[in-house]
């Protein structure tokens, strides 16, 4: 009898937690069952304890009823009610905020498990763990949930279930950045990549260490797409660190082609040593050997400055140390040795006395520095016509644009175009070329070259190379402006392939002296690859 009580007991405290639309039916279901019932109260109480209680008879009819998952439960549309709080909003919140739920029944706002997780992003509510993140001075006290967290990542779940588990309320976490773990967190509880281009450093660092390898691969392809000269050496240097090959690649790629621009930029300062004598050596690099002089001695001034040196040219000389002897000071042209590196201070006597002997002695002294020029990169030659002529009413040169649009399924940089020259003999011209992609300008230049009065393209350089990124149509120009009559090109093609690469081409509305894609002028791109 005792048990019997308990029993009831216990479903009729389950019956009080049902929702008011169960409870209704079940009321409606007992009154049916009083009516057909004959019994009086006393006979009710004494055979109460053979009758099933009613929450059970709750239970039967609904087990009746067809399985529903969450989602077909709670659409996906947004509640009626305008005031209901969405979870990007949660998200915003929970940025900078670690706000409680104030909804008592916010769990049936939301139809998937992964939304429900996303609510917990960043919030202290049924928190269970909590992370001191950042370096002393900047640290910032955010919550976990040590399930969600063990999920997303191999390294939470050996830190709170494995077999050297600690069970510790706080951990301190003093090498990552506070911005970058919350970047990794929101990818864990919300299944969300927010990167950063002053962050992605900081969360390939966490995402590495955490394990968590599509938030890692998303980082990669994230610095890749923003990759350029002015950060390609500091990417350098941390793709090593991070042991990532694919970016390394694509950071001497962008090295390679633009040296001059790459070793110029305040993130070459900031490298390492070793990245330092990696660059240094590198036979590829497509510079002068004055810009690389010039951009070891700012490094060496940086770097005398983070050991807390004296900027002296002893000093410069010391934290560069023996990479000094991988600049290849014999090869500078003898204007460029006698009026910069000579001159800097940095070199001893004997070594700018011997330096001076080996440019103009027939019998040349050893040196400690590289005496062979670097390799550089050899530059690609796209010709988009099967054929040239010439007539004697045209082509004509006015002073006005010719323009050809162009697309490759690579990334390249464009160096240059080979241009047709006079059809009358010898002439100098003065040609302004111009490289645009959706009107903005990339790279422009104004030069001269000589033309010979053969058939031949002479190539007109622009400053630095531009790099060209794959799948989408960028202008060429060029105005000339010297001898009217020149040859031009016929039979274009609209595709061309140029070894590894494929070159489009289109009209260009900017073109105004007459090329098209089947004749005109700008027979060539001239590009590394």
């Amino acid at each position: 009898m005792v048990d019997d009580k308990e029993k009831n007991m216990k479903c009729l405290t389950f019956f009080l937690m049902l929702p008011e639309t169960v409870k209704n039916r079940s009321k409606k279901n007992s009154k049916k069952t009083n009516t057909s019932s004959s019994s009086s109260s006393s006979s009710s109480s004494s055979n109460s304890s053979k009758l099933p209680p009613v929450c059970y008879e709750i239970i039967t009819l609904k087990t009746k009823k067809k399985k529903k998952m969450a989602a077909d439960i709670f659409p996906r549309k947004k509640p009626a009610n305008s005031s209901s709080t969405t979870v990007q909003q949660y998200h915003q919140q929970n940025l900078s905020n670690n706000n409680l739920i104030p909804a008592p029944n916010w769990q049936g706002l939301y139809p998937t498990i992964r939304e429900r997780n996303a609510v917990m992003f960043n919030n202290d509510l049924m928190a269970d763990v909590h992370f001191v993140v950042g370096p002393p001075g900047g640290t910032q006290r955010l919550p976990g949930h040590k399930y969600v967290l063990a999920v997303g990542s191999s390294v939470f779940h050996a830190m709170f279930y494995g077999e050297l588990a600690e069970d510790k309320d706080e951990i301190r976490i003093p090498d990552v950045e506070p911005a970058a773990f919350l970047a990794m967190l929101k990818y864990i509880y919300c299944d969300e990549i927010d990167l950063a281009a002053d962050t992605v450093l900081a969360t390939l660092y966490a995402a590495k260490k955490y394990i968590v390898p599509h938030l890692a691969r998303a980082c990669v392809n994230f610095l890749e797409t923003s990759l350029s000269a002015k950060n390609a050496c500091v990417l350098l240097s941390q793709s090593c660190l991070f042991e990532e090959p694919d970016l390394t690649q694509r950071c001497w790629e962008v090295i390679d082609a633009q040296a001059e621009l790459a070793l110029k930029s305040e993130g070459f300062c900031d490298i390492d040593f070793q990245t330092l004598e990696s660059i240094l050596r590198r036979e590829t690099l497509n510079a002068k050997e004055i810009v690389v002089f010039e951009a070891a001695l700012n490094w060496a001034e940086v770097e005398c400055q983070r050991q807390d040196l004296a900027l002296s040219i002893e000093n410069k000389r010391k934290v560069l140390g023996k990479a000094l002897y991988l600049i290849r000071i014999p090869t500078m042209a003898l204007d460029d040795f006698a009026n910069g590196a000579a001159q800097s201070g940095v070199l001893t006597l004997n070594e700018t006395n011997d330096i001076f002997l080996w440019y103009t002695a027939a019998k040349k002294p050893e040196l400690q520095f590289v005496s062979k020029a670097r390799k550089g990169l050899v530059p690609q030659r796209c010709h988009r016509f099967q054929s040239c002529a010439y007539r004697s009413n045209q082509w004509r040169y006015r002073g006005r644009c010719d323009s050809i649009q162009f697309a490759v399924d690579k990334r390249v940089f464009i160096a240059g175009f080979g241009l047709y020259g006079s059809s009358c003999g010898s002439a100098e011209y003065s040609a302004k070329i111009e490289l645009k992609r959706q009107g903005v300008v990339l790279g422009q230049n104004l030069s001269k070259y000589f033309s010979d009065g053969s058939s031949n393209t002479f190539p007109v350089w622009f400053e630095y190379p531009v790099q060209i990124e794959p799948d989408t149509f960028y202008t060429a120009s060029v105005i000339l402006d010297g001898n009217e009559l020149s040859y031009f090109g016929q039979e274009g093609m609209t595709e061309v392939q140029c070894g590894k690469v494929t070159v489009q081409f289109q009209c260009s509305s900017d073109s105004t002296n007459g090329t098209g894609v089947q004749g005109g002028q700008i027979p060539e791109l001239i590009f590394y690859a």
